[in-house]
């Protein structure tokens, strides 16, 4: 899809909060072009644990930010049904929480405004038989979990009905500002480098923890504290509710069923470049010993992989002098004007998270509105997304139900983990194309079980190569991140192939990325078990160099385990 020329407004940052800021601006009249440089929710959106707040985790130290995830997990839960999975949460005492933090914490929950009932600790451990049986008290509050994919794919949909356009893979390099006043911007193609200008009346950077690197393009100043996040995904869920430790937040405190899945988190690390960073083995190590405190068995469940997520912490000017670590630093959300900069026509959101998206877009365009001399009012709050259908919120079951209901049998499963058919990711492939095999991961959930991709990969990466084999040599769009200049004829089935083989590379590469942190015991086997299928067995030695490199991290990690 080519570039427009004009925009009302140009917004940066293909997340959760750029797509609730396109939303809002289609509805209420203007039209807006949003540009992200990878696949859209890729950033923090993407890569965060999956819990939908209740604000029990601020009701201690930022009532404002407890008040406002209340809010919005109640308006997401009745306009994104499906993207939520109703999971209820716990926020237990542990022998090693302190007892003034416990005491207080309902009082400080109905302060704020955030549901919060004690339970009986003998009830709860029936009914989560792995939690810790030392826990001394529990209080339910309604935590959920949520799908970020779906949830942008939604938004990206009802704005683009009523007007407005989104691109992925096309990144913002440079600014025209004119008497103050950015008149253009210049956006470079991510996937085959082609250069296009975008002529435009206001400027939004939805850019996350890259808000600095956007204001440096139009020479105004943003100071972001990225935090780097580390989670943990185990193999299956030994818990069916979000499970919290009932204490300040800190490493390890936190369990999130997420699908077939759980994620233990987080870590909070200040990083200087959000796209630099590592996760390190003594992280893994401190995150499982945490982690025990709540799931005292968690030392012998599989990890399936470690990831992490970069917060756009921002720290106001006139509190930085403070220092302190990130955890101190409010996860409530700022609107900058850069205004005060020089650059009338141009403001950044930062700070906040996934669940107060929809409340940070709706103050944002109120900002720009008024300066565009718009009156309408928000309504973002007040119909269901595209794509929620029935008004249900998800349940781990639906995928097979679903099928079952449509007559049961040969499912033509692609990934047995995740319970993706062929049908599911041709349908993503219909309206999505051109795309990665990571595109499909983020849409369809394949390779993301315990497998991580093993038996599936190839498959999908077939789908590909069909798909292209479907189209002319002149009219078949490159897969973003490949080269067909391999030295095949364009558009023959061999170059498809090639390319679909490099797909396939690039995206278990970055599988393997993930387990390097925790290659041990069972999780080492499974990666020898992939290197066998795809470097043995099909022949991809192009892999032979990531895998070599991921073999030398696993047996220096299992050498540091002993």
């Amino acid at each position: 899809m080519s570039v427009p020329h004009t925009a009302d407004v140009l917004v940066i940052g293909g997340g959760a909060t750029g797509a609730g800021v396109l939303r809002d601006l289609a509805r209420r009249g203007l039209r807006g072009l949003l540009v992200e440089r990878g696949d859209f929710a890729t950033g923090t959106t993407g890569r965060y644990h999956g819990l939908l707040h209740s604000g029990g985790r601020y009701v201690q130290k930022d009532q404002v930010a407890a008040r406002e995830c209340i809010t919005e997990n109640r308006v997401l839960r009745r306009i994104a049904p499906s993207s939520v999975e109703d999971t209820g949460g716990y926020f237990v005492a542990t022998p090693d929480d302190p007892d003034d933090y416990v005491a207080a914490f309902a009082d400080n929950c109905n302060a704020s405004g955030v549901d919060c009932d004690e339970v009986d600790v003998g009830r709860l451990l029936a009914a989560e038989p792995a939690l810790n049986r030392r826990i001394r008290r529990a209080f339910r509050v309604p935590d959920g979990s949520i799908e970020p994919w779906q949830l942008v794919d939604s938004t990206l949909a009802d704005a683009r009905l009523r007007g407005s356009e989104a691109l992925s893979y096309q990144r913002v390099i440079g600014f025209d500002v004119v008497g103050g006043r950015i008149v253009a911007a210049t956006l470079r193609s991510e996937r085959d480098g082609t250069v296009s200008k975008v002529w435009v009346q206001f400027v939004v950077s939805a850019s996350g923890a890259w808000a600095g690197q956007i204001a440096a393009l139009a020479r105004v100043q943003v100071e972001m504290t990225p935090g780097k996040g580390t989670m943990l995904i185990y193999n299956h869920r030994m818990t069916d509710a979000v499970i919290n430790r009932c204490h300040r937040s800190a490493d390890g405190d936190i369990m999130v069923p997420v699908h077939t899945v759980a994620i233990l988190g987080t870590t909070d690390i200040k990083v200087p470049d959000p796209d630099d960073y590592e996760i390190s083995r003594e992280e893994v190590v401190g995150l499982v010993a945490e982690g025990a405190k709540l799931f005292p068995d968690l030392p012998r469940l599989r990890i399936l992989r470690a990831y992490a997520g970069v917060r756009p912490l921002y720290r106001p000017p006139a509190d930085a002098a403070d220092g302190g670590s990130n955890r101190a630093i409010s996860r409530a959300h700022a609107i900058l004007d850069h205004a005060d900069q020089g650059v009338d026509n141009f403001v950044s959101i930062v700070g906040g998270k996934l669940t107060t998206h929809r409340l940070m877009a709706e103050e944002t365009v109120n900002a720009v509105a008024a300066k565009l001399g718009v009156t309408a009012p928000c309504t973002t709050a007040d119909e269901v997304l595209p794509g929620q259908p029935g008004g249900h919120t998800y349940w781990l079951g639906h995928r097979l139900a679903d099928h079952e209901a449509e007559g049961g049998g040969d499912a033509d499963l692609l990934c047995e983990c995740e319970l993706v058919t062929r049908r599911m990711a041709e349908d993503y492939l219909d309206t999505h194309w051109p795309c990665t095999i990571d595109d499909v991961r983020r849409g369809t959930r394949v390779g993301m079980g315990p497998c991580q991709g093993a038996f599936c990969t190839f498959r999908v990466a077939g789908l590909i190569a069909e798909r292209l084999d479907e189209r002319s040599a002149a009219a078949a769009p490159a897969v973003p991140g490949t080269n067909a200049a391999d030295g095949t004829a364009a558009g023959s089935g061999v170059a498809h192939a090639a390319i679909a083989d490099r797909a396939l590379t690039a995206f278990l590469r970055e599988r393997f990325k993930g387990t390097r942190p925790i290659a041990q015991g069972r999780q080492l086997q499974e990666l020898l078990m992939a290197n066998g299928i795809y470097v043995g067995v099909l022949g991809l030695d192009s892999l032979a160099s990531a895998t070599a490199q991921s073999m030398v991290a696993a047996e220096e990690t299992v050498d540091a385990a002993r």
